[in-house]
């Protein structure tokens, strides 16, 4: 005699199986929770259901809805679909786009919990991140930001109509090669609105038709080199506004030989590696709101009656698989998962400003005991990125928890010296030199574009300042100042320079090329 289970009337669902109809009733409740319990505060929300190969397709084109064609995107497929295939690696469950409405793409393939999940963590989670952290405000345009891409896409089609798919290739190549130093790192006073760039492009065309005179071509012109007096370096450097930090601006604004279409696919690309500077700046911030805001939504729906246990033990087995932390000696190890750190540092404040220690009360004793966890979460993730959040929260509990210690590795000493241990000057060591991990200024190059003579050679000389000790690598940066060159039309020279005694440490030069522009 079999037992009959009956299924409770509160559950949103029951098995593996999904239909749109369980979607709506599972994104209502959610709903609920995260803006009545949670006070989050979200974009519209837009769920896309797409298959496994669109994930990849996704994947491919940096995550992006409408992206314009470039062969990286099919190399980039290609490699992760022969991965998939084979088993190497699985598929995120779910890609978010940072616009209003907010677009969470979800797979077909996932269980109902899954899209529970998923509908919990990026429809919510990332979504309140995006519309609230301040650089997030200061630098990207999320109602903008999806006419732009199909402006952008339709632009660059009908560039390769006119101009021929090689020549565009070897601009776009060049663009990408340059947008990690393509975009401005301090918030100008006019905010970026993407809807009008379309309006701009027309306006900067008509201004050039209007402009253009073709008795110019046969006016002589002044050799390189020749009569007219060059400027004073003070002098051409405040002109031309040196130094500048932004590559693609200064060679879209500058640059003496680009055609009028070449600029506009540099902005293009800029205002693209714009888009996703602040994404740089908050992936362990970004992930760990939008974990916590999935953990704390599928406990209070279980809570409720919502799913039921084995739904839970299946949430509970996928959550703790993302938050895994390998030890530093397992073989697993490749850093600190910003996933378990972020949701730890989460939960962690909702501790001190809760249910504080003696400790937390002389570490934080703004935070400690005011009792409202969500509400110093919610200031948290407004106003800090990854640097200065572990900075201003990471707690010596927390360090303790995840056993952290430093350890100093000079290259002229033969051993290694553990520097920083469980004790006050030690968790002070551990949380400044974990924040500088986070810290774009000390991860990528600092290059800047210091002079160019325009009225004589054109050379376009860059300096390097070695904050680290660490130089570019010799190919690399060879391969990075041949785009530099292409873009520019000259001779392209790099100075790799101490920050300390500005001396000289290492040279790069590029000589002339044809030019893209011709």
């Amino acid at each position: 005699m079999s037992a009959v289970i009956d299924k409770p009337d509160s559950l949103l669902y029951d098995g593996a199986d999904w239909d749109y109809d369980q979607i709506k009733r599972v994104y209502d409740a959610i709903e609920d929770i995260a803006l009545k319990d949670m006070g989050l505060n979200v974009y519209p929300n837009q769920i896309e259901v797409i298959t496994a190969e669109q994930m990849l397709d996704a994947y491919s084109s940096i995550g992006m809805p409408l992206m314009y064609k470039h062969w990286s995107f099919g190399k980039h497929f290609a490699r992760d679909e022969m991965l998939y295939r084979k088993g190497y690696r699985g598929l995120a469950y779910e890609i978010v786009i940072n616009s209003s409405p907010c677009i969470s793409y979800i797979m077909e393939e996932n269980t109902m919990t899954m899209q529970t999940l998923v509908i919990a963590h990026a429809a919510f989670g990332h979504n309140h991140f995006f519309k609230n952290n301040q650089l997030f405000q200061q630098w990207t345009d999320a109602e903008g930001i999806l006419d732009y891409l199909e402006f952008a896409k339709s632009y660059i089609a009908q560039c390769e109509d006119r101009y021929g798919h090689h020549a565009v290739e070897r601009v776009l190549d060049a663009a990408h090669a340059l947008m990690n130093q393509g975009v401005h790192k301090y918030p100008k006073k006019r905010s970026l609105d993407l809807r009008l760039e379309q309006k701009r492009e027309r306006e900067r065309q008509e201004y050039q038709e209007q402009t253009f005179n073709d008795l110019w071509r046969t006016v002589p012109k002044v050799a390189i080199g020749g009569n007219r007096p060059s400027k004073s370096v003070s002098e051409r450097k405040k002109l031309l506004g040196l130094p500048e930090e932004n590559l693609l601006y200064f060679l879209e604004k500058k640059a003496p030989r680009l055609e009028h279409w070449q600029r506009e696919i540099l902005r293009i690309v800029r205002h693209m590696a714009q888009y996703f500077y602040p994404q740089k700046q908050t992936k362990l911030m970004n992930e760990g709101c939008a974990t916590y805001t999935h953990y704390t939504i599928l406990n209070e729906m279980h809570r409720r009656g919502m799913i039921s246990e084995g739904a839970m033990l299946e949430f509970l087995h996928s959550h703790t698989s993302v938050v895994f932390q390998p030890e530093f000696d397992d073989q697993r190890f490749s850093g600190i998962n910003p996933y378990a750190l972020g949701f730890a540092m989460m939960q962690d404040i909702q501790r001190i400003a809760e249910n504080p220690t003696d400790e937390d009360r002389y570490w934080f004793p703004d935070l400690a005991g005011r009792g409202d966890g969500m509400g110093a979460l919610r200031d948290a993730w407004a106003n800090f990125r990854d640097e200065s959040f572990v900075l201003q929260y990471l707690s010596p509990h927390l360090m303790r928890k995840f056993k952290m210690f430093s350890v100093r590795d000079d290259a002229e000493d033969p051993y290694l010296l553990v520097e920083n241990i469980h004790n006050e000057r030690g968790y002070r060591g551990i949380r400044k030199l974990l924040a500088r991990q986070y810290d774009l200024g000390f991860l990528e190059p600092d290059i800047q574009i210091v002079d160019v003579d325009l009225a004589g050679d054109r050379k376009l000389i860059l300096h390097h300042r070695v904050t680290n000790g660490v130089l570019l690598d010799e190919s690399d940066a060879k391969a990075v100042l041949r785009h530099i060159a292409n873009l520019w039309g000259y001779e392209v020279q790099l100075v790799e320079v101490s920050a300390l005694s500005d001396a000289i440490l290492k040279e790069h030069a590029v000589t002339a090329p044809s030019g893209i522009g011709g």
